[in-house]
């Protein structure tokens, strides 16, 4: 009999939700073939079989919230498939697993210690939610030092976690009303979502400025390359690698845009990690170009089209959306003219592009019609200054204006 167990999740990520089952008890199943939908805060994943067989049986139903190394199933190896009558109700309902001691997921703190917890142990306590007050530690004067906190997250992982009940509570609709209302539980995708928009707007002093650019030269060099550019790079050129290239410029002349906060401490990236919203059918996930000042205009047009790709599949792995340092998100894919995006903590900045419409403009003395987009950078006060912000923007301006300034590096 092979076990079929919850896997390794990434980092900082402890449960899953269980989704969708492709195979049913008696169904016969072959080694690695997908056997069940999971779903975590930051991505959904398969879980393959391990072993060739007969799928015996399902210890965790769909909507199950199981933590890493949980049981899910079993397969009976080598056995014929064969469709099991038809189960009690009662035994197709995983029994409930029973709470998790708190001391066990988190020992107590040794008494009287006064030294504080250090910037890692901080991060990881924000991540995991992990109080270190609550863990012992093992440091001078019982200081809770990184491994410990480690330990305790690996301990409260091989529990259980209880689902917590939402925080918001609505007032009970009449019931005519009621009963024309459909309730959804959300994913645990669009939960993370909610969370993490909320921490960054109670944590970062964010602020937003806007600017317009004249998109008449990348759309005339776009149109007079387009279709050698992709005949000969496999892949089409659109305005993303445009803006992800500007970016970057302008990222290495305002710093303070691609730094984030810890503790006390501000961590200046000497490398430009872009991260892409893309949007799904399940919520927005912001898979990361790694290392985009190091790819050719093609390279970043290519990487960008396959994170699309497999993000509507929801193929994407998790650290693929790990380690940005700096967000760009398209809302004029949607008809937005103007928006505010909201900061992708921890990092210090966020670039929005809209709509292109045609507006009257002022050139050269005369009135001429032109394609313009507002930008919108969203930015952490508490790291950015307002005359860099802007400044950043007029960067990312110049070198949509003038693209031959990205490919002389001025």
């Amino acid at each position: 009999m092979a076990d079929i167990r919850v896997p390794t999740l990434g980092e900082s990520v402890t449960e899953a939700t269980v989704g969708k089952w492709f195979k049913q008890p008696g169904d016969a199943v072959a080694v690695d073939e997908p056997l069940v939908e999971l779903e975590t805060d930051k991505v959904t994943l398969e879980v393959p079989a391990p072993a060739a067989g007969v799928l015996s049986d399902i210890a965790a139903q769909g909507g199950a919230t199981v933590a890493v190394g949980a049981l899910l199933g079993s397969i009976k190896e080598g056995g014929a498939a064969a469709k099991p009558a038809a189960a009690p109700a009662a035994a197709a309902k995983p029994a409930e697993a029973p709470k998790p001691a708190p001391a066990a997921a988190a020992p107590a703190a040794a008494a009287g210690t006064t030294m504080p917890a250090p910037p890692s142990v901080k991060k990881l306590a924000a991540e995991s939610g992990i109080d270190p007050s609550k863990v012992e530690g093992s440091g001078v004067r019982g200081q809770v030092l990184k491994g410990d906190m480690l330990n305790a997250i690996e301990r409260a992982a091989s529990q259980p976690t209880p689902v917590q009940a939402p925080v918001q509570m609505r007032a009970p609709s009449p019931a005519d009303d009621a009963a024309r209302e459909e309730r959804v539980r959300m994913t645990k995708l669009r939960q993370t979502i909610a969370r993490r928009l909320k921490d960054a707007q109670n944590t970062a002093a964010m602020l937003t400025t806007f600017n317009e650019v004249d998109m008449s030269a990348v759309m005339g060099l776009r149109a007079q390359y387009k279709d050698l550019f992709e005949k000969k790079n496999g892949v089409k050129l659109g305005f993303m690698g445009f803006f992800v290239k500007a970016c970057i410029q302008a990222l290495h002349d305002i710093p303070a845009v691609n730094a984030e906060i810890d503790g006390t401490d501000l961590v200046y990236k000497n490398y430009y990690h872009i991260g892409i919203a893309v949007g799904t059918e399940k919520g927005l996930v912001v898979p990361v170009v790694r290392d985009a000042d190091q790819l050719s205009l093609a390279g970043v047009e290519k990487k960008i089209n396959d994170f699309g790709k497999r993000a509507r599949d929801g193929q994407l792995k998790i650290d693929e959306m790990q380690g940005g340092t700096f967000t760009i998100t398209n809302g004029g894919i949607y008809g937005s003219l103007m928006s505010t995006p909201i900061l992708n903590a921890p990092q210090s900045g966020i670039l929005g592009m809209h709509k292109i419409q045609e507006r009257p403009v002022v050139v050269g003395g005369k009135i001429e019609i032109r394609p313009m987009m507002y930008l919108a950078l969203s930015y952490d006060h508490r790291i950015v200054d307002g005359r860099e912000a802007v400044t950043f923007l007029v960067r990312v301006k110049e070198c949509l204006e003038d693209p031959t300034r990205l490919v002389l590096d001025l």
